[in-house]
C-alpha cells in the first residue's frame, strides 16, 4: 500500500477569489474548535493562505481519509449524510463572522425567474424556444403559487450540500463537509432544500424525467432532527425550501439553453449545450412537481 496523502493541492474555480480562503479558514477554525473534524487551509511559506498565478489562486488543504459517494443508495446513507449536516450546522449556529466573500445572487429565485422571462422574451428565434416556452411557462406558473417564505432568517451555511460533498467512513457514517468555498449566509430551508433535491433524486441529473424519493427524504430528515431538533416554524418552511430549489434550478437550465451558455456540457449526453440545458430543465420541473405533489406528505413527517 502507497503512502497516504496529507494535502490536497486545488486550483480554485474562477468564480472564486483567493480571499474565499480566509472564510474557510475562519468557519473550520471554529469548528475544529468544537471538535469537529473539517479539512483546514494549509498556509503557504509566507504565510498567505493560497497562492496567487498566471493560471489563477491555488491552496493546499489537509487531507480528510474516508470515502465519496455519488449518489445515496439507501435510507441509511441518507440518515447518516441528515446527522452530518446536522451536526455541522449545529456546530456553527453561534459562529460570528462576516463572511469576505459572498454570492447575493446564487439563491435569489425571483431574480432568476425574472431572468427566465427576459429569455424567453429575448430568444424567440432560438431553435429551442418552442421546446423551453411551456416548459418555462408552468416553472413561473408553479413559482407563482408557491407557499413558501422568502424572509426568512438565515444562518451559516455550507451552500452545496450534494452527497458528493459529504465524507463518509467504511461504515458509513459521516466525518465532514468537503468543498467550502460555497459558504455564506442562507436561510435553512433553501441550504437543506437544495441538500433534498439532489440527495432524494434517484434519477440522474441529465435525466429528463424523474421522481422525489419520498423513503430517501424521511431517513435522511429524522437523521437531521435527531441531532439538531427544530422549532416548528422551521420544519413547517423545509418542504417549500426543496420545491423552491427544484424551481429555481429548472428556471436557470431553461434560461441557459436558450442562451447557450452551460459550462458542463457533455457531447455524450446532448448534441448541443442547449440541448444539455432543456434536459436539466425538464428533469427538475419534473422533480418540483414530484415535490408538489408530496408536500402534504413531507409535512406529516416532520410533523
Amino acid at each position: 500500500m502507497g503512502t497516504p496523502p496529507v494535502a490536497v493541492v486545488q486550483k480554485l474555480h474562477p468564480v472564486f477569489p483567493g480571499r474565499v480562503n480566509e472564510d474557510i479558514a475562519a468557519v473550520t477554525a471554529h469548528l475544529a474548535a468544537k471538535g469537529m473534524c473539517t479539512p483546514r487551509v494549509i498556509p503557504a511559506a509566507d504565510g498567505r493562505l493560497w497562492v496567487e498565478t498566471e493560471q489563477g489562486p491555488w491552496r493546499a488543504l489537509t487531507w480528510v481519509p474516508g470515502r465519496s459517494v455519488h449518489k445515496v443508495s439507501d435510507p441509511a446513507l441518507a440518515a447518516a449524510a441528515g446527522a452530518l449536516v446536522a451536526r455541522w450546522h449545529h456546530a456553527v449556529s453561534d459562529l460570528e463572522h462576516e463572511f469576505v466573500f459572498s454570492r447575493p445572487l446564487a439563491h435569489h429565485t425571483p431574480h432568476h425567474m425574472e431572468l427566465l422571462q427576459q429569455a424567453l422574451d429575448a430568444h424567440k428565434d432560438h431553435r429551442l424556444h418552442d421546446q423551453v416556452a411551456p416548459l418555462a411557462q408552468e416553472v413561473l406558473g408553479l413559482w407563482e403559487r408557491w407557499q413558501g417564505e422568502l424572509d426568512e432568517p438565515t444562518a451559516v451555511a455550507h451552500g452545496d450540500l450534494k452527497i458528493s460533498n459529504l465524507r463518509f467512513d467504511e461504515a458509513g457514517q459521516g466525518i465532514c463537509l468537503l468543498d467550502l468555498d460555497t459558504m455564506g449566509r442562507l436561510p435553512l430551508s433553501v441550504e437543506l432544500g437544495d441538500a433534498w433535491r439532489s440527495w432524494c433524486n434517484p434519477a440522474a441529473e441529465d435525466a429528463a424525467e424523474t421522481r422525489f424519493d419520498l423513503e430517501l427524504f424521511e431517513a435522511s430528515a429524522r437523521g437531521y432532527l435527531a441531532e439538531r431538533p427544530l422549532e416548528s416554524w422551521q420544519r413547517v418552511l423545509l418542504p417549500f425550501g426543496v420545491e423552491r430549489i427544484c424551481l429555481e434550478l429548472s428556471a436557470r437550465f431553461l434560461c441557459d439553453a436558450l442562451e447557450e451558455r452551460y459550462f458542463g456540457w457533455n457531447p455524450k449526453v446532448a448534441p448541443t449545450r442547449g440541448a444539455h440545458n432543456l434536459l436539466r430543465g425538464q428533469g427538475q420541473l419534473a422533480l418540483a412537481r414530484s415535490v408538489h405533489s408530496q408536500l402534504g406528505a413531507m409535512h406529516q413527517i416532520l410533523r
